[in-house]
């Protein structure tokens, strides 16, 4: 047994066991730990507990902030429910401007606000804000057609009723209190921030449940361990084994003594043994070395011999496997079936049921009807139900109108009038139909109308089973019909004659027949493919004796050859004599042919190496890529039969290996070149970005504009790449750029701006770049809307509004890019008659406000005389086209200046819209003339 743990090993929960106090320190002997085993194992016990109690305690949380970090998502903002965006989907389709409640509430109310937002009005912060109101009716109209039918409550109003004032509560808290919602939802400081502590916490309490949830198995493999001994050996058996162990040493000293005897008598024969043992041993390894080769060769014997009847018993298997799966599927839908039987008689013995109940409590209210039945029926009427019900009704109605005989005759002259027509149209049905009618009428399904509508569904579902098995069964014989078109013979009536014994007398027999005739052919078969084994043996022999024979010609060519080729003897050399022996000289001549032969090969793969390169010189020298270079090299080349290159390869490598280095030398300047140039376009490009960023920011408008206040009117928004994707990028436009330089006929433009834009859309790749703007209207929501979307959203007011507005934007850029963003002054916009498209009073306050704000002068020039409109502005004037008929030339006159007053000195605080700082007045002289 281990020694006791410390408690540094332990878990959390705290034992005496485990405490480092204890005078237990050194380990348990035997005696100690079966004197304590049970207060040991009490004590683990509790441990294991406490720890498991506080191991679930810590899953749990960590499977709270799990959700809750689910819930916050990854970064940004939540999307809303699918509900709210199908509604914000089908409205937009429908030309209506709406935006998420989320959405609306995170850009458009200040985050201070956010809360009493959402206690205030969270259906709908929760909902879809019209961000036009005007709009409102006809998007509730195409709602209510639309027909959505969303799983939960969408709350759809207006901006207006978003951020309308909450009324006084006087009464206190209510019942109803809204649950804090997701951060993620409308501010993403928040949510990044929650999500943050949340991964911090939870990656502590991970490392906490790894070290509890490791203490834990150690403590249960502990307690297991000593669970197990206690087992093994139960308390008070220790003792009985330490009295048994020393009448076992008492009785070994004993035995030690005749042992010692014994001992020196069997040494003598043990060595006799020995030897006798050790050949015995070898004769009986050899012995079942044998055997064991003798079964194998048995069991593989056997094998071969029941391969044949195995095969044959599974494929006889696998027939009658699928013949069970076929009767299996048939039992299954004859099964399916029956219970579709039995839930159609259920039903409609419920429905029977039901109808007796109706029956019953209709008995009940008839006045004098009794209240037992004869079961024999002898005393019923002829008369169906219905028939029955009808006229009790009218025998009511008559019996309540006796009294008024006028009403009488006009409601059974009506009452006629209605028999005779319904009688006409039961005299035009036929007898058959009439008689299943009335036979229906008289059973209970035909009592009353729910009974009549239930027996009808019944019936159709009946129709639709009955029709469904029809289509299946004929599904099933058309089947069966093409495969048997298909197996029949095309000459005869049959393929072959069987037979008296074989021809089949049933299915089940035809079957049998099948499994035998299968079995044979199975067997058939594999005679047959080891037959062909033999046969592909036998080719493959021949074919070896053919290439031996060849081989034995080819040599007996070569000998007559040399023997062609041999020279006289006063033309030949004497040979010397080899000096070794004969298996030497024999030997020297094997390994001089295999070296010939070695020669050979690698004189022939350098032969075809020298081919193929040949080949390949000769295409690059007639490629089209070439057709410039007129060096008498390369004609040398196209010219020359590929036997005679090799012999001009070394004198072209001489010529070429000159302009080889210039070419290489001019390639690596290219390449510094080209990366010059993407280091000065990737300068432009993080430039440009820039410039957007700046745009963004030089975009925020003055306060005083209601929610647009210190709001940026242009938002920008994209991917900053990283250096090394960006320089690729960028290389690749460089490249585009050149070869459509070398192409002829090349629409590409290769102008500095266009480059920096394709640098700039490739940098921006794959995701490009959002651009969002706010959309000018009477209460100044602020409501962005892409800039693809305007022409479809904005008005022609709105449009200009916003047009002016970029201007002005991009005026205040220009002039920050120039150092001069400390001036005031930013430029100057002539408007050719805005009036004319941009009358209302609030779009024009909005153009001065921006202009004021961003430093940019707009003159206003019109032609229309929209007192509204002109009141808005501090100084109008009034110009006169005038003409001299002599001189003949036209002039511009002042007519008049109009003025709403004079000008107020700015209060503290307050934004100058415009201002008259100086003035400059000529007077022409008096003595003059016109």
């Amino acid at each position: 047994m281990p020694a006791p743990r410390t408690g540094a090993d332990d878990g959390a929960p705290h034992t005496p066991a485990a405490d480092p106090a204890a005078p237990a320190e050194s380990p348990l002997t035997a005696e100690e730990l079966d004197r304590f085993a049970d207060e040991l194992r009490a004590l683990l016990d509790d441990a294991v507990s406490a720890a498991e109690r506080h191991l679930f305690e810590l899953r749990t949380a960590a499977a709270d902030d799990s959700r809750i970090l689910g819930a916050l998502g990854d970064g940004g903002l939540l999307p809303p429910g699918p509900d709210v965006l199908a509604t914000v989907e089908f409205l937009g389709e429908h030309g209506i401007p709406a935006l998420p409640g989320w959405r609306y509430l995170a850009q458009a109310v200040d985050p201070a606000d956010h809360a009493r937002v959402l206690a205030a009005r969270p259906e709908l912060v929760d909902g879809v804000i019209i961000t036009d109101p005007d709009t409102h009716a006809r998007a509730r109209e195409a709602l209510g057609d639309a027909a959505l039918l969303p799983r939960s409550a969408v709350a759809v109003g207006t901006a207006a009723a978003l951020l309308a004032p909450t009324p006084a509560d006087d009464a206190g808290p209510g019942d109803v209190f809204l649950v804090p919602p997701n951060p993620a939802m409308h501010d993403e400081h928040a949510a990044d921030e929650e999500r943050q502590a949340l991964r911090a916490r939870a990656g502590e309490r991970d490392e906490e449940i790894r070290t509890l949830a490791t203490r834990l198995g150690k403590d249960r493999e502990l307690a297991a361990r000593l669970a197990s001994w206690r087992t093994g050996c139960p308390a008070g058996r220790l003792t009985e084994l330490t009295r048994a162990a020393e009448e076992a040493r008492a009785f070994a000293e004993e035995a030690e003594a005749e042992l010692a005897e014994a001992r020196t008598a069997r040494a003598e024969a043990d060595e006799a043994a020995a030897e006798a043992a050790q050949i015995r041993d070898e004769r009986q390894e050899t012995a079942q070395k044998a055997r064991r080769a003798a079964d194998a060769l048995a069991g593989l014997a056997f094998r071969l011999r029941e391969r044949a009847g195995w095969q044959a018993k599974l494929r006889e298997l696998a027939d009658e496997a699928t013949e069970s799966e076929a009767r299996a599927q048939t039992c299954l839908d004859r099964a399916r079936a029956a219970d579709e039987d039995r839930r159609g008689a259920q039903r409609a013995a419920d429905d029977a049921r039901r109808t007796a109940r109706a029956l019953r409590a209709e008995r009940s209210e008839i006045a004098g009807a009794p209240d037992d039945v004869p079961d024999d029926g002898a005393d019923a009427p002829e008369a169906s139900l219905p028939a029955l019900r009808e006229a009790y009704r009218a025998a009511s109605q008559v019996y309540e109108k006796v009294g008024v005989g006028a009403d009488l005759r006009a409601e059974q002259a009506r009452a006629e009038s209605d028999e005779s027509a319904a009688r006409a149209e039961l005299d035009r049905l036929s007898n058959k139909v009439r008689t299943r009618a009335e036979q229906l009428l008289q059973s209970p399904d035909g009592s009353d109308g729910p009974s009549r509508q239930a027996a009808a569904a019944r019936a159709e579902e009946l129709v639709q089973l009955l029709e469904t098995r029809m289509s299946t069964a004929s599904e099933q014989l058309g089947r069966l019909r093409g495969e048997a078109e298909r197996h029949a013979p095309e000459d005869a009536e049959t393929h072959t004659e069987l037979p008296e014994e074989l021809l089949p007398r049933d299915a089940e027999h035809a079957q049998a027949l099948l499994r035998t005739a299968t079995a044979e052919l199975a067997a058939r078969a594999e005679a047959l493919a080891g037959a062909r084994e033999a046969h592909a043996e036998l080719l493959e022999a021949h074919r070896a004796a053919e290439d031996a024979a060849g081989g034995f010609d080819e040599i007996a060519a070569m000998l007559r050859d040399l023997l062609r080729e041999h020279t006289p003897d006063e033309e030949q050399e004497e040979p010397e004599p080899y000096p070794g022996s004969l298996e030497e000289a024999r030997h020297s001549a094997a390994e001089a042919r295999r070296s010939l032969r070695g020669c050979a090969a690698d004189l022939s793969a350098a032969e075809t190496g020298v081919r193929e390169a040949s080949d390949v010189l000769v295409r690059h020298a007639n490629s089209t890529r070439y057709e410039q270079v007129r060096t008498p090299a390369r004609q040398q080349i196209r010219e020359l039969p590929a036997a005679a290159l090799p012999e001009h390869a070394q004198k072209w490598a001489d010529a070429f290996a000159p302009r080889l280095r210039v070419l290489t030398d001019e390639l690596a300047q290219l390449e510094r070149n080209r990366d010059s140039i993407v280091d000065r376009l990737r300068g432009l490009v993080e430039s440009a970005l820039a410039t957007l960023r700046s745009a963004q920011r030089l975009s925020r408008l003055p306060e005083g504009l209601g929610e647009w206040s210190g709001q940026e009117f242009l938002r920008i928004r994209f991917e900053e790449p990283d250096q090394a994707t960006l320089t690729e990028r960028l290389g690749e436009v460089i490249d585009d750029a050149t070869r459509a330089a070398v192409k002829k006929n090349s629409d590409l433009r290769r102008d500095g701006m266009s480059l920096l834009l394709r640098g700039v859309g490739a940098a921006l790749q794959p995701k490009g770049v959002a651009v969002e703007i706010l959309k000018p209207d009477a209460v100044l929501r602020a409501e962005r809307v892409p800039v693809g979307q305007m022409g479809d959203v904005f008005s022609g007011g709105q449009l200009l509004t916003a047009a002016i507005a970029l201007y002005c934007t991009m005026a205040a850029l220009r002039s920050n890019d120039r150092g001069r963003d400390k001036q005031r002054h930013a430029g100057t916009l002539f408007l050719d008659n805005p009036i004319g498209r941009a009358n209302a009073t609030y779009l024009l306050e909005l153009q001065r406000a921006v202009s004021d704000a961003l430093g940019v002068q707009l003159l206003y020039t019109t032609g229309l005389f929209d007192t509204t409109a002109l009141a808005e502005f501090p100084l109008v004037i009034r110009l006169r086209n005038d003409a001299d008929l002599r001189a003949g030339l036209k002039y511009i006159s002042v007519e008049e200046h109009l003025r709403p007053g004079l000008p107020e000195q700015p209060r503290t605080g307050e934004a100058v819209h415009s201002e008259i700082t100086a003035t400059r007045m000529y007077k022409k002289p008096a003595g003059s003339t016109a």
